[in-house]
């Protein structure tokens, strides 16, 4: 089982990123998916989550609307959009998998996190 990120780095405030988050190993449609984060010397929060068909989603309050999370179920991918980004949103950003379906129910999986920073 692999979730393998992609996508982050440096970026000056008001920028963009995409992350990408590559599953293999498991079947990707039985689980939702979610990106998590964790800042230095705080701990992992939820940022963005998306059920296994992307039929639903929802945000943390400080990324709705700048941030979009989407999955693409052929490709065995989810992705987060980061827009407008602050200082603030600095983090290692990690990909995370639930299953969500029976066999997999409970189940769960971690990337490894990509960092993203936010700073002039």
């Amino acid at each position: 089982v692999q979730l393998v990120e992609s996508g982050g780095g440096l970026v000056q405030p008001g920028g963009s990123l995409r992350l990408s988050c590559a599953a293999s190993g498991f079947t990707f449609s039985s689980f939702a998916m979610s990106w998590y984060r964790q800042a230095p010397g705080k701990e992992r929060e939820l940022v963005a989550a998306i059920t296994r068909a992307g039929g639903s989603t929802n945000y943390r309050d400080s990324v709705k609307g700048r941030f979009t999370i989407s999955r693409d179920n052929a490709k065995n991918t989810v992705y987060l959009q980061m827009n407008s980004l602050k200082p603030e949103d600095t983090a290692v950003y990690y990909c995370n998998a639930v299953g969500d379906l029976v066999p997999f129910y409970g189940v769960q999986y971690w990337g490894q996190g990509t960092q993203v920073t936010v700073s002039s």
